[in-house]
């Protein structure tokens, strides 16, 4: 397989998401760009341009219709996928950290840092409603004094969110009440990145502890676990292959298997 390089940013690129299909890539730096690209040949297609600041997360929703980034500018927006005009802006108190699309579309998610004296959230917004957008005001806030959200992934049917934090926990975040489901604490220092498997089933963390981690996502099992000597920073299951993608100054690919019920 020969490597494509995609030259589209000026400064350290902090996450990448492909959508649902896989044919399109979509990347997000320091620089303040979001870029898109075709994941066949790393053609650029276009970019969504409005922040202000560092992009420090985004997602996509399953049908490939709007994307969605959060930034250090304190603010997390709306893009129409296709055209790249920007469908809304929600301005936040501290920078945006994680985001995400829930299993419909129709629902988002994000969280701000623990910062300039306000307090880390997570903020539940129903795109169904306009007027939630309009006035700036989530259904559903959660505030997590303690310690702050690093990385966020949805769960299987939109009902939950499973956040890291800065102390190595996992948690379980009702997406109707905002209540703690379920917590694990596998990692010993912080969680740099969750990511899920392509049916939401199970999901890998990369951790500062040397680490990568699989869970059950339902009941935040621990399956295995993936040792480095180093950091790891980001973490991926591959939605057509038995790997697992570990990122710390290289790629290691290493066998999974996991066996459905």
């Amino acid at each position: 397989m020969k490597p494509i390089l995609l030259q589209g940013h000026e400064r350290s690129i902090t996450q990448i998401k492909y959508n649902r299909e896989g044919d399109l890539l979509f990347s997000v730096a320091k620089d303040t760009v979001t870029n898109v690209w075709y994941s066949v040949n790393g053609e650029r297609l276009g970019t969504y341009n409005g922040h202000t600041g560092a992009v420090w997360c985004v997602d996509c929703d399953w049908d490939t219709k709007n994307v969605l980034t959060g930034s250090a500018d304190n603010s997390c927006r709306l893009w129409d996928c296709e055209t790249g005009k920007q469908l809304a802006l929600l301005n936040t108190n501290s920078a945006v950290r994680t985001c995400g699309f829930d299993f419909s579309g129709n629902i988002i998610m994000f969280s701000t840092d623990k910062q300039m004296g306000y307090q880390c959230y997570l903020n539940f917004f129903d795109l169904r409603d306009p007027q939630q957008i309009d006035d700036n005001q989530p259904y559903l806030s959660v505030p997590c004094s303690d310690h702050k959200i690093t990385s966020a992934v949805w769960g299987p049917l939109g009902e939950f969110v499973i956040a890291g934090h800065e102390n190595g926990e996992i948690n379980q975040f009702s997406a109707k009440s905002g209540e703690v489901l379920k917590k694990a604490k596998e990692h010993s220092r912080q969680i740099n990145d969750i990511q899920p498997s392509v049916d939401l089933t199970i999901f890998i963390s990369a951790s500062k502890d040397n680490t990568a981690k699989l869970f059950d996502s339902t009941s935040l099992d621990h399956i295995k676990t993936f040792k480095t000597e180093r950091p790891v920073n980001s973490a991926a299951i591959s939605p057509i292959m038995d790997h697992v993608r570990n990122v710390i100054d290289a790629f290691v690919l290493k066998p999974f298997h996991h066996k459905t019920a």
